[in-house]
């Protein structure tokens, strides 16, 4: 009988071993599986995008012509034309007095580049009747012609930019004056309609606004809740009922917390629309049960012995909770928190229900001002026809992702440095 166990050991010894060498193939094929997909997510956004961090620029010396520019007229003044005279100088084949060609001309340069010279001469008027250097953006046509995304040997009728603006573009190229510079703009312009003028600094600073709201509600009120269910709730039928739905609320789809707050915070409160306000409120609906969730699970980890051995000297309840278990479960706190409000971060559906979707072309200097955020405004540039946005969007989604990046790197730091061995 024995022997008859014995063999049946070992001929199930191999197939056990067989499984279990399967089970590590499947999961070490799942993994790397994640990591292609990852890979070519990557890959994808870095080579679509990362012609966005430069941008082509042109640096003219141009005459601030006092018969166009006046100093009783500023900020009023021709400063399209003053640019436009320079680009004649630059190009012998224009004709001045040929419209079509002055119009095309005139379109080489952003529409940005006359503001720029006009805050320019605004800022010191006695600029007027001098030389002035000044680096300014091509349009976007140019710029994508610069970098290689525009083939000149399309047909013309296929392409955007004819074969005559080409050829101002080749003379202004020959002449040294068009280089690739590193796009500042990108963080430091609004949103613009205009591809080589659109930035993001609105949308990162909107995202900073409804995060700082988020977790100044989020933080408190979750790690309080977690405290009180964990702590000092009773175990009866309502404790176990609110339990039930905040898991359950963790599940909730982001759209139905973006209905909530366009009904609550907007109907009913009169909160304004696309205010960062509103969405960091929104956003801390969200994230508070994964903070409690979270909060619950770092309490549990704490040993008993730590409660017994304080209530054991005298300390009360009270004591015992604030003075030693919340400061040892503070890590595995801080850990959940990280990722909730990164994950917040990333949220689009709810921001888009309140109106952070909104073209706005400047950055808010309080929560209630109107702004977007930053996956609102790679929806906004992603719906844009301009074939500039296309690289702008995926540059959009690299810088997102560093903030993901980063935050989570914080939480796993958070962790390792404070976590304690039980």
């Amino acid at each position: 009988m024995n022997d008859t166990a014995a063999d049946i050991v070992r001929q199930s010894l191999g197939r056990r071993r067989r499984k279990q060498t399967m089970l590590k193939a499947f999961g070490l094929g799942a993994i790397l599986f994640a990591f292609l997909m990852l890979g070519i997510l990557v890959a994808s956004l870095v080579s679509s995008g990362y012609k966005a961090f430069t941008q082509t620029v042109i640096t003219l010396e141009v005459l601030v012509d006092p018969e166009e520019i006046r100093a009783d007229r500023l900020p009023r003044g021709g400063f399209d034309d003053v640019l436009a005279a320079t680009l004649v100088s630059r190009i012998p084949q224009v004709d001045p007095e040929d419209r079509a060609q002055m119009k095309a001309l005139e379109g080489l340069l952003s529409d940005g580049a006359q503001f720029q010279l006009r805050d320019l001469v605004v800022d010191d008027p006695a600029l007027i009747g001098q030389v002035v250097e000044i680096t300014v953006p091509l349009s976007d046509p140019y710029d994508q012609l610069a970098k290689g995304l525009i083939d000149p040997l399309t047909p013309e009728v296929n392409r955007r930019v004819k074969d005559d603006e080409i050829g101002y573009f080749r003379t202004l190229e020959e002449q040294g004056l068009i280089r690739q510079a590193l796009n500042t703009w990108l963080l430091t312009n609004a949103d613009s309609r205009f591809p080589e003028l659109a930035g993001l600094k609105g949308a990162l600073i909107g995202s900073a606004w409804a995060l700082l709201i988020c977790f100044a509600i989020s933080f408190p009120l979750g790690i309080g809740a977690a405290i009180y269910l964990e702590e000092f709730a009773p175990r009866n039928r309502v404790s176990d009922f609110i339990e039930v739905n905040i898991n359950n609320l963790a599940a909730v789809p982001s759209v139905v917390f973006g209905l909530l707050a366009l009904a609550v915070f907007i109907g009913w409160f009169g909160l304004p629309r696309s205010a960062p306000l509103v969405g960091g409120m929104t956003l801390a609906l969200m994230t508070m049960p994964t903070i409690i969730i979270a909060t619950r699970a770092a309490l549990k980890a704490v040993p008993p012995s730590i409660r017994e051995a304080a209530l054991g000297v005298g300390a009360s309840k009270h004591q015992v909770v604030f003075g030693h278990v919340l400061p040892l479960a503070m890590p595995g706190i801080l850990t959940g928190t990280i990722i909730g409000l990164a994950q917040a971060l990333g949220e689009t559906a709810p921001l888009l229900l309140i109106g952070m979707n909104a073209f706005i072309t400047s950055a808010p200097d309080t929560p209630l001002d109107s702004a977007t955020a930053l996956p609102t405004q790679i929806f906004i540039w992603a719906d844009s026809p301009e074939r500039g946005f296309v690289s702008r969007t995926s540059a959009a989604i690299l810088v997102l992702l560093t903030f993901l990046i980063t935050m989570n790197a914080i939480a796993i730091f958070l962790r390792s440095r404070f976590e304690r061995k039980w």
